[in-house]
């Protein structure tokens, strides 16, 4: 398997967007309404950008169409998929506890 750091960083658009695949695999719409919670309402995906992360992915090997219901295409994350989400998660965690650490010492 390939280095998953090689994928990194993510955009957050593209974060939320492997983020919201980890539980199941979504179509497009839902995958829009779950960046939107999990971001806690911070982000809101447009279409043209969905689609643009999906081609990015697809082509990365990060996610997988794995069915098409009517006009919805359904797609999930890939192992290296999963791979790269844990390591960008990894690497925020660091980015998160080293301000922690910086704001306690003012």
């Amino acid at each position: 398997m390939p280095d998953p750091g090689r994928y990194l960083p993510l955009s957050e658009a593209t974060f939320y967007v492997m983020l919201a695949l980890s539980q199941q695999a979504l179509h497009g719409y839902a995958i829009m309404q779950q960046a939107e919670t999990l971001s806690a309402g911070s982000l809101t995906l447009g279409p043209g950008t969905l689609y643009g992360i999906f081609a990015t992915l697809e082509k990365q090997a990060l996610i997988v169409k794995v069915a098409e219901e009517e006009r919805r295409k359904i797609y999930a994350l890939t192992e290296l998929g999963r791979s790269v989400l844990a390591e960008q998660v990894r690497r925020l965690e660091i980015m998160v506890s080293s301000a922690a650490r910086l704001k306690g010492t003012r």
